[in-house]
């Protein structure tokens, strides 16, 4: 899962090394979305200036703040080329995905050089000072609005990231299946480490047939209405990750997410692979692990437009 433009090509390697165990996901996070410019033209300077800074009549604080930030600050790269990139990798892999993208309204630029992840963390594991400023919403969805045309033309699935901006997510969501009517709804869209509230939730699962809601514990467990949202999701658009940065760790995290799953929703926990090909439609004898390989596999297959629930191809052997 790529985030910025240093990913993309490591991304690329990775999935090249190992074409039958990694899915490529290739994508700008809304995180990094300042160091994309709409305007090729422009410099440095004034494209940051512009972006993070009321011209009109900033405050001096602002502007020392500003003045700081700008010395870490890379050269900005225009959409065009971001999207040419993208294009080209997305069209190399055919089973590729459009991730991690999104909105996030909460995070502040920390005062350092683009670095590996942990993005917000030293090598040391100490906090990076942050500085006073977002990067505005508009901008962040203009970015987005682009990568999610192409993953509509390309016919991608997606995986969004969304923070403090539910009723953003809401009106992209919509916008998008109306502008891009049934060919929106052939692709999957992943709610990423999902924080969304219950209410907002179901709107969105009524609304939109192609969108899936996954959760992990390195993120959602951090607030005790997750099980809630757990609980509000239908069975049949849940999914489960790590989100973590570490891969040491990632099984665990994830095994971790898919036990609460399976408590919420009264569910076995499979201790063996118990199923066979004659046990493939009956899915009230299903535990968490099928279920949500079967959740997964639906996700892949895309096709919402034909029904609300279009039971996946058999792979079973």
């Amino acid at each position: 899962m790529a985030t910025r433009r240093s990913d993309q090509i490591l991304v690329r390697e990775l999935a090249q090394s190992y074409p039958d165990k990694v899915t490529s996901c290739f994508g700008y996070h809304p995180w990094f979305t300042h160091w994309i410019t709409l305007d090729a033209n422009i410099s440095k300077e004034y494209h940051y200036r512009t972006l993070l800074l009321d011209n009109v009549n900033p405050k001096s604080e602002h502007v020392e703040a500003f003045e700081k930030l700008l010395t870490y600050l890379p050269e900005p790269t225009s959409l065009p080329e971001v999207l040419s990139d993208l294009r080209n990798n997305l069209s190399f892999f055919p089973d590729a995905m459009l991730g991690e993208v999104g909105i996030d309204r909460s995070a502040r630029i920390p005062y350092s050089h683009p670095a590996p992840p942990p993005y917000s963390l030293h090598d040391d594991g100490t906090r990076k000072d942050l500085s006073p400023f977002t990067i505005p919403i508009d901008h962040q969805l203009v970015i987005l609005e682009a990568q999610l045309d192409l993953a509509v033309e390309l016919q991608r699935n997606v995986s969004i990231h969304s923070v403090k901006s539910q009723q953003a997510t809401v009106e992209l969501l919509d916008k998008m299946k109306k502008k891009h009517e049934s060919q929106w709804e052939s692709i999957s869209i992943d709610m990423h480490s999902c924080g969304l509230s219950v209410e907002t939730w179901k709107t969105i699962q009524k609304k939109h047939s192609n969108v899936f809601l996954s959760l992990s514990t390195a993120i959602n467990s951090r607030s005790p209405a997750h099980r809630n949202l757990i609980s509000a999701c239908s069975p049949h658009r849940i999914l489960v990750e790590s989100d973590f940065h570490d891969v040491r760790y990632s099984t665990q995290q994830t095994w971790e997410m898919l036990r609460i799953i399976a408590e919420v929703h009264r569910w076995k926990i499979e201790d063996n692979w118990m199923y066979s090909h004659d046990d493939a439609d009956r899915e009230d004898d299903w535990g968490a692990v099928r279920r949500l390989e079967e959740n997964w596999k639906r996700f892949q297959q895309g096709g919402h437009n034909r029904s609300e629930f279009v039971k996946p191809k058999n792979h079973m052997k």
